[in-house]
């Protein structure tokens, strides 16, 4: 068990900390791994921790140059730079110094020169490790990677036709910060490993920047170099690349179009796309989504709106800023009632929150898979308003929706939003709804029971034929993720929100994607399990009823199914009718 392996370590705790001190100090003698040197350095990131004399430190370094050494002082290791060791970068020819040779302006008198591997003693009165003061040539950048903040000394290509010095950065996998003059860099994976940790562990840019710091010197963290802005801005750029990638857009002249960015559901009823549909078997292509809100996806006013670039604005999950704002100012919804159990999400829909420039998000998912709709994510100006979720139902449902026979639509106050939607829509020059398909709409099967007991048959999704075994409440679990990286885009500018709440939503439609094939197996076994009893008890039930009454339901539940877009009062010969007996509590007073 897991209390006996710690017992069992505890018997040899002393052992593993003898260890540990141990390898603090060189071995005897001290001699390089590769040479027999002098073994003045030591790798912190090469496996086993080598030694190596300065010579071999940069030659074994040439391929590894972001690695983090350390130089013996006579008493102890201390924090080095290969920088420091003489390591130069070479962009372009594999490595090799540029065969145009030196140019004169780009490379000052005074480069680094290569520590001796005596040992030495720092006299300088305010301390600051070697390892941390900028180099005093103009020929180095200072590079982000996983091990840290470098200052690395770069030599560039000059043959000509070559390439400016911010591609010869780019194709050696280093991000320049900025295109004239570049100074920072920040390698591919650090700037991979900082959208991962984003995605699995919720680390905001800040935090994130501040363990790179603690990387680089966990003593002088105050000392290195803040490129925290410059992480952010980079990070923006490097979402939008990978996207573009993953989705072809690279092999490819057009522009992408809207939602054209982010994944979608593959198992979902897609014409053109993965299936086509037919009329014999119409339940099978139906299109089932559920809607929600999230009001933890604040978002605050931008300080300068006006400076402002949108990187991917409705190539995503989000709906294009510019159109929906239109919609808003032309549109002019009035709020309507609760006419069920006095629900919050209609009665408080026009209730401001605060000083928000957003108080919120409303989103679909498909409701078998949850996989969130691409271009049908709005965002919130007061509470969960008709006005907001009548955008998004209509995006959502041009989505890849052509030929579909068939909606099912699931939302907590369906009962009441979907009375006029229609009449709504029909307003608007900004939005539409196809006429001719129909719209089955559904209350999840947790929040049905907090309506009045006739919505119950009216919209539980049992009573849906062709809905199957859902819950209609699928979106509630993933707001919980978004949820996770909210408080740090709450303060963001609106497209880097846009942008960050956009490839949470991809990245989890894509972790839906690779684990889809097992889910639906194993689910796909447990229906068959689950059938074959069911049907057996339904069968000893059905043999207790006359030929003559089960057809007489079966013809009133037919009936009532085809008339409940109309008259969803139809639905209510489903309900179970019971005829309870007077209450013995009403003739029992208490004796007094």
């Amino acid at each position: 068990s897991f209390n006996d392996y710690v017992q069992e370590w505890l018997q040899q705790k002393d052992e593993f900390l003898r260890i540990i001190l141990d390898l603090e100090a060189p071995p005897i003698p001290r001699r390089c791994s590769l040479c027999d040197g002098d073994g003045i350095y030591r790798c912190s990131d090469c496996f086993g921790h080598p030694l190596f004399c300065t010579p071999c430190t940069r030659e074994q370094h040439k391929s590894h140059p972001f690695h983090r050494i350390q130089q013996w002082t006579g008493s102890f290791f201390e924090d080095s730079s290969l920088n420091l060791a003489g390591l130069e970068l070479h962009l372009s020819h594999e490595g090799k110094v540029c065969p145009a040779g030196f140019q004169p302006g780009l490379h000052g008198p005074d480069r680094p020169r290569p520590m001796n591997d005596e040992e030495w003693v720092d006299e300088d009165e305010e301390y600051i490790p070697p390892h941390l003061r900028p180099p005093q040539h103009s020929d180095y950048l200072t590079i982000v990677d996983v091990s840290g903040v470098h200052f690395i000394t770069i030599s560039y290509c000059h043959c000509p036709g070559s390439a400016p010095a911010h591609l010869q950065l780019f194709k050696s996998r280093l991000f320049p910060a900025t295109l004239q003059c570049p100074r920072t860099a920040f390698t591919f994976h650090v700037l991979d490993d900082f959208i991962r940790d984003n995605l699995e562990c919720g680390t905001s840019g800040a935090n994130y920047f501040s363990k790179l710091r603690r990387v680089t010197s966990n003593v002088f963290p105050h000392l290195v170099p803040d490129r925290y802005r410059e992480l952010l801005r980079l990070a923006r750029k490097w979402r939008l690349l990978k996207l573009l990638k993953w989705n072809g857009f690279g092999h490819r002249s057009c522009a992408p179009k809207k939602g054209e960015l982010v994944l979608f559901c593959p198992a979902c009823p897609q014409p053109g796309v993965n299936c086509d549909p037919s009329k014999e078997e119409f339940w099978k292509y139906t299109w089932t989504f559920v809607m929600d809100g999230n009001f933890k996806a604040e978002h605050m006013h931008d300080k300068r709106p006006e400076e402002q670039t949108l990187l991917m604005d409705g190539l995503g999950y989000m709906v294009t800023r510019s159109e929906y704002q239109s919609y808003l100012k032309s549109t002019n919804h009035p709020q309507e009632k609760s006419t069920c159990n006095n629900h919050r999400a209609m009665n408080q829909a026009s209730t401001s929150r605060g000083k928000l420039e957003s108080t919120g998000i409303g989103g679909t998912a498909c409701a078998r898979h949850s996989c969130f709709v691409p271009h049908s994510v709005v965002d919130f100006q007061k509470g969960e308003r008709q006005v907001n979720m009548d955008y998004l139902f209509a995006n959502a449902i041009k989505y890849n929706m052509d030929k579909i026979p068939r909606i099912i639509s699931f939302y907590d106050i369906n009962c009441a939003y979907m009375k006029k939607l229609r009449s709504r829509v029909r307003q608007s020059k900004y939005i539409d709804i196809p006429q001719d398909i129909p719209i089955i709409p559904g209350i999840g099967i947790w929040h049905v029971h907090g309506h009045q007991a006739e919505c119950f048959a009216r919209h539980a999704p049992l009573f849906i034929p062709g809905a199957g075994w859902v819950d209609g409440e699928i979106i509630e679990t993933l707001w919980s993720v978004l949820n996770v990286i909210s408080p740090s885009a709450r303060g963001m500018t609106t497209p880097h929100r846009q942008e960050l709440l956009d490839f949470q939503m991809n990245d989890s439609n894509f972790m839906k994607m690779i684990c889809m094939t097992l889910s639906l197996t194993r689910k796909l076994c447990k229906a068959r399990e689950s059938a074959t009893l069911t049907v057996s008890v339904f069968n000893d039930l059905d043999a207790t009823v006359s030929s003559e009454k089960r057809q007489q339901w079966e013809s009133e539940e037919r009936k009532a199914q085809e008339q409940r877009l109309t008259e969803p009062s139809a639905m209510d010969i489903l309900e179970v009718q019971l005829q309870k007996g007077e209450s013995l509590g009403l003739n029992c007073l208490p004796q007094i």
